[in-house]
């Protein structure tokens, strides 16, 4: 049994009798996407390893690697102090039920105290039994269609596991990978005389009188917009190609 990765610092990712090793590999995928690392397999159908897990887990072997298998619930989450129970029912049992961002939320107060926490997946075929819920805290719950509300495992340690991160970087500005910040004045300065100078060419400014009123609505609009430096770039490129098929035309016609 190797050592356990993980940390107060995150939860564990119990699989509760996981059938097939192919969604034991995919939730160590969606796992390792938000930064999880532990998991536990509670009595793994298949036993443990499982090749297939390994093949479907692709860049998240390391998960896997130091997956710990337990025969049961109780000793999986024996040095766990607040356990979370993924069910769509309550199965009777006088627990509260909380959307996976408010659950997440919980675990983090739970963690900034330094305790451990487990979130409990059930198996393909039924989910968790009510006695493995009975050993959980709360109960998560996510709002799934109600005529279909099976969730393949993946996909349900890819949403709690998400809602885990978001939460975690709550306190963060979110940071998108694309480019969104607004383009210095001097690139939007350079559009516009670009662009004034293919609408000049096109007779928009006219009358002559009403040149300064038009040239200012066209700096008001774009400057309201807050286009980025790629924006800025995208449109540069169609300004110019328009200007190139006005020459074309003017050209054509003599």
């Amino acid at each position: 049994m190797t050592s356990d990765p993980s940390s107060p610092a995150q939860p564990l990712i119990v699989l509760v009798r996981p059938q097939m090793g192919e969604n034991i590999g995919a939730a160590a995928r969606a796992m390792l996407n938000f930064g999880l690392t532990g998991m536990r397999i509670v009595a793994p159908r298949d036993g443990w390893p499982n090749p297939k897990a390994t093949a479907m887990a692709a860049g998240a072997g390391s998960v896997l690697d130091s997956a710990r298998v337990f025969d049961t619930v109780a000793e999986a989450t024996a040095d766990c102090s607040y356990v979370v129970a993924t069910t769509a029912r309550q199965r009777g049992l006088f627990l509260p039920v909380h959307d996976a961002e408010e659950s997440a939320q919980l675990i983090r107060q739970k963690q900034a105290g330094g305790e451990r926490c487990a979130i409990l997946f059930g198996g393909e075929k039924s989910g968790l039994a009510t006695d493995d819920v009975a050993h959980a805290n709360q109960i998560l719950t996510l709002p799934v269609n109600p005529e279909f509300s099976s969730l393949n495992l993946a996909q349900a340690v890819l949403l709690t596991a998400y809602a885990w991160r978001r939460a975690e970087d709550a306190s963060l500005p979110f940071e998108s990978p694309y480019e969104n910040v607004p383009a210095p004045r001097e690139e939007l300065d350079g559009m516009l005389s670009h662009l004034n100078g293919v609408l000049d060419d096109a007779g928009y400014f006219y009358p002559e009188d009403k040149r300064k009123t038009l040239e200012r609505n066209v700096r008001t609009l774009f400057t309201h917009a807050g286009f980025t430096e790629a924006e800025i770039r995208l449109f540069r490129g169609m300004i110019r190609q328009l200007g190139y098929w006005g020459r074309r035309e003017d050209s054509t016609s003599e």
